[in-house]
């Protein structure tokens, strides 16, 4: 089974959004919709300003917590990328509370995002955003030569002064979008040591939702409320300890137990 990845070198990248246009156009998404945006980065002060184009899009995680508590296996793993059958989604919204990159959306009551184009790929074709991109910023293939090509980008960088790094060696088990800059991850909202996959998606991925595959339709929401109901009430503990006064003082009095 192949393993793709995605590479994205942000040096290359024009910012000309043929990559949004093209996947916009060949997924036939409505003229609002995309599963890829580009902005334009500014940093550093007075003549020392550097400027890039970033890409919200897939990360592709290898342990993916939107596939995790998918319910109904609408969203699953595919040669190293992370697959959508939007016929199969039920619209819980739950991938969109999980993933830790804030990438899939909403859409008529569907969850949209990157596929990886895994339709092409399986006709031997490249996604369309590579197929259209310009400056080769974006190339596809095995992921052990797509972190091989990073590193040489990076080994052949002859400005001295900055510092590249690779994002996505490891984030997440490994990302399926490994992506080339020339600055901390950090300085564009990109945690190089993210928090791991919560504990309740861990439980649902692992327990409840192979538990649930050969429910009826009914006993499968009945769990999914179970989950969410759960989910919930750990939010609200959460909040209560937050906002709870910090002054020992204002604390009530602890409850004795009679018994």
């Amino acid at each position: 089974m192949s393993n793709y990845a995605i590479l994205l070198d942000l040096e290359r990248c024009l910012g000309c959004s043929a990559c949004v246009v093209s996947c916009q156009a060949g997924n036939e998404l409505d003229a609002e919709q995309h599963y890829i945006s580009i902005r334009e980065e500014i940093r550093g002060e007075g003549m020392a300003l550097e400027g890039t184009f970033l890409h919200e899009r897939c990360y592709h995680c290898a342990d993916a917590a939107c596939v995790a508590v998918c319910p109904t296996g609408a969203l699953y793993k595919q040669d190293g990328l992370t697959a959508l059958n939007v016929d199969a989604c039920s619209g819980c919204g739950y991938c969109v509370e999980a993933c830790p990159y804030n990438i899939p959306k909403l859409v008529n009551g569907r969850a949209a995002k990157c596929t990886g184009c895994t339709d092409l790929i399986a006709a031997g074709e490249e996604p369309y955003c590579v197929q259209t991109c310009p400056s080769q910023a974006l190339m596809i293939g095995e992921r052990d030569e797509m972190l091989a090509r990073a590193n040489c980008l990076i080994a052949c960088d002859d400005s001295a002064s900055r510092v590249s790094h690779v994002y996505g060696t490891d984030q997440y088990g490994g990302l399926g979008l490994l992506t080339v800059m020339r600055y901390p991850p950090e300085s564009v909202g990109l945690p190089q040591n993210p928090a791991p996959i919560a504990q309740p998606i861990k439980l649902w991925q692992n327990v409840v939702q192979p538990a649930s595959a050969g429910l009826s339709g009914l006993a499968l929401a009945a769990t999914a409320g179970a989950f969410i109901i759960a989910r919930r009430n750990h939010r609200r503990e959460l909040e209560e300890i937050t906002q709870a006064p910090q002054n020992p003082e204002t604390q009530p009095e602890a409850q004795v137990d009679p018994s």
